[in-house]
C-alpha cells in the first residue's frame, strides 16, 4: 500500500481532531464537529483496514469508501467555512490537505479496477 496516503491521511486525522476539539470548547459547536470528526478520520481508517482486507475486491471497496469519506469532509469544511465557524485561511489549508487526498485516492481506485480488470 502507498505509505504515502496512509501518512498523509494520517497527518490529516490529527488536523481534524484538532479542528473538532476547537470547534467544541471555542465555538460550542457540537454537531457539525463530530460529523467531520468521522467523515475526516474515517479517510484514513479505511486506508489503513485495506491493509487486511479480505479479497482484492474488498481492498478496492476500502479505498472507494475512503473517497467517499473524503468528500463529506469536503462538504463540512466547505459548511463551517460558510456558516463562520472556521476562518477562510484555516479553510483553504485543510480544503487543499483533503484535496490532495482526494486526488491521491481517485488515482488509487482508477489503478486498482484497472489492474481487476486485467
Amino acid at each position: 500500500m502507498d505509505s504515502i496516503l496512509r501518512d498523509k491521511s494520517y497527518i490529516f486525522a490529527i488536523s481534524i481532531v484538532k479542528l473538532a476539539q476547537f470547534l467544541q470548547k471555542e465555538q460550542k459547536e457540537f454537531v457539525i464537529s463530530n460529523q467531520i470528526l468521522k467523515s475526516g478520520t474515517s479517510t484514513g481508517v479505511l486506508i489503513r483496514e485495506a491493509e487486511f482486507a479480505q479479497s482484492q475486491a474488498d481492498y478496492i471497496n476500502k479505498f472507494y469508501i475512503s473517497l467517499k469519506e473524503a468528500n463529506e469532509t469536503n462538504y463540512w469544511l466547505n459548511l463551517l467555512k460558510d456558516t463562520g465557524y472556521i476562518d477562510e485561511n484555516n479553510f483553504t489549508r485543510m480544503e487543499k490537505d483533503n484535496n490532495e487526498l482526494i486526488a491521491m485516492l481517485v488515482a488509487t481506485v482508477k489503478t486498482l479496477k484497472s489492474k481487476l480488470k486485467k
